[in-house]
């Protein structure tokens, strides 16, 4: 049974930092692409980093410079660094795995999500 238990979430005041784990289990870690996404009230989820499982991590435009994605393979865990958070960050976190097989095939997995609210 595979699954993703996200963790680290909470309030902060704007500027503030928070870091998200994402812990998996089931799957063979070090083959997949782990990526943070996020959903804000009203708005459709939103990719904000990944980690393929060789090669360069990736961000979205509006968190480059104030996240960072990171993995430990040995723990299977990934990390998701948030510095200088802004209200606009405000959203639930999920932890995302995916393995692409070749001929349309793949693996995909959430977990359960974990609120960042940043807010005075």
């Amino acid at each position: 049974q595979v699954q993703l238990v996200e963790s680290g979430g909470g309030l902060v005041q704007p500027g503030g930092s928070l870091r998200l784990s994402c812990a998996a289990s089931g799957i063979i870690f070090r083959f997949y692409l782990m990526g943070w996404y996020r959903q804000a009230p009203g708005k459709q989820r939103e990719l904000v980093a990944a980690s393929p499982s060789g090669g360069s991590t990736n961000y979205a435009d509006s968190v480059k410079g104030r996240f960072t994605i990171s993995r430990d393979n040995a723990k299977n865990t990934v990390y998701l660094q948030m510095n200088s958070l802004k209200p606009e960050d405000t959203a639930v976190y999920y932890c995302n795995a995916y393995r692409a097989y070749g001929l349309g095939a793949r693996n995909e997995y959430w977990g359960q999500g974990t609120q960042v609210t940043v807010s005075s």
